[in-house]
């Protein structure tokens, strides 16, 4: 596996607004729907990225609460299915029950929405103001499979 980079949203721009498949309640229904007074978080992870199943229930716990503080989330994946099946909808349900998801883990298959946001690799965090403008994009922190540092969201979290 190589690690790369995404070159993500600029900031400052607006939120690409997609309907994507909720995997969470089988509906199709818009990012935008999501959106919290104070913002939205949208995070493009897959079930299979060891960078992700390194920090997922710290995340989840994390993403968990940020409706309290008028933050919306939404995760999605945007994997072909093709070539890893491990990441379609259904098992993209079963992971966010099994990581209590209690936020819309949302399936891009064309991976038009992936590529509006510029999401190159798993994890990819954008966040957005009330207005839906990006303020934030980069890493949750710097915790990463075998470096032994800490799992704590401090990037994301100081955003």
């Amino acid at each position: 596996m190589s690690l790369s980079y995404s070159s993500m949203l600029e900031l400052g721009s607006k939120a690409p607004i997609f309907n994507l498949f909720n995997t969470s309640n089988q509906k199709t229904e818009s990012i935008s729907q999501y959106q919290g007074k104070k913002g939205l978080l949208v995070a493009f992870i897959c079930n299979h990225c060891p960078y992700v199943i390194h920090i997922i229930d710290h995340l989840s716990h994390f993403a968990n609460n940020l409706e309290e503080q008028g933050i919306g989330v939404v995760f999605i994946s945007s994997n072909n299915i093709e070539t890893h099946p491990q990441d379609g909808p259904e098992h993209m349900r079963l992971f966010g029950i099994e990581h209590g998801f209690k936020f819309p883990y949302m399936y891009d298959e064309t991976q038009a929405c992936a590529k509006a946001y510029k999401a190159e690799c798993t994890p990819d965090f954008m966040l957005f103001d009330e207005n839906l403008k990006c303020f934030y994009r980069g890493r949750y922190d710097e915790a990463s499979p075998g470096n032994k540092k800490p799992i704590t969201g401090s990037d994301l979290k100081s955003a």
